[in-house]
């Protein structure tokens, strides 16, 4: 099951630990600034290791060593995932986020996206919606992002509720280790 406030708290409480390890001194705008930016570099990376853009390839996809395709996408997934989290919190738009049962079936239930022009059409509209609620302050532009990028995972790319938590939770592991080693 994806308990999307479990997440929610994971995501808030390592970037206060990042903060205070680190005594990071931005200020509130400095630091939504920099989740958004971190949001969309990590949206490009999702798409540049599915590569569905890149239509003249043979085989698209990319593979990290020692993984599938599949769990190379995941693990951009999930990094964007957290800064989806993160940008929420910073907005104070968590409400926006977590959803009932229903709206994640209905999410669930959305029609696959063919691939190219569909997925390139749905990738711009996350970002668009996502830009519309960073310059204009429309948490409805959010709402219409978080619930295409779930769908993006959830439909497109068939990930599993399941497959997500774990994706998450060992990326989250990582990156913990990667702090205790001066990363």
């Amino acid at each position: 099951m994806l308990d999307i406030t479990k997440l929610l708290h994971e995501s808030i409480e390592f970037d206060w630990q990042l903060d205070e390890d680190h005594d990071i001194q931005l200020g509130a705008e400095a630091r939504v600034q920099n989740v958004f930016t971190a949001l969309d570099v990590e949206l490009a990376e999702i798409a540049n290791a599915a590569e569905w853009f890149k239509v003249w390839k043979e085989h698209q996809g990319k593979q990290l060593p020692g993984r599938t395709h599949h769990q190379t996408v995941l693990e951009e997934y999930v990094d964007a995932l957290n800064f989806f989290l993160l940008f929420s919190a910073k907005k104070q738009w968590t409400h926006l986020i977590v959803l009932d049962e229903q709206m994640l079936t209905r999410i669930k239930n959305g029609k696959p996206a063919k691939k190219v022009p569909d997925w390139n059409k749905e990738y711009l509209a996350i970002k668009n919606f996502l830009y519309g609620s960073y310059f204009s302050h429309r948490q409805e532009d959010f709402r219409h992002a978080w619930h295409l990028f779930l769908k993006l995972g959830l439909v497109d790319f068939g990930f599993t509720e399941d497959e997500i938590m774990a994706a998450y939770e060992e990326k989250l592991k990582i990156n913990i280790q990667r702090q205790e080693d001066n990363y």
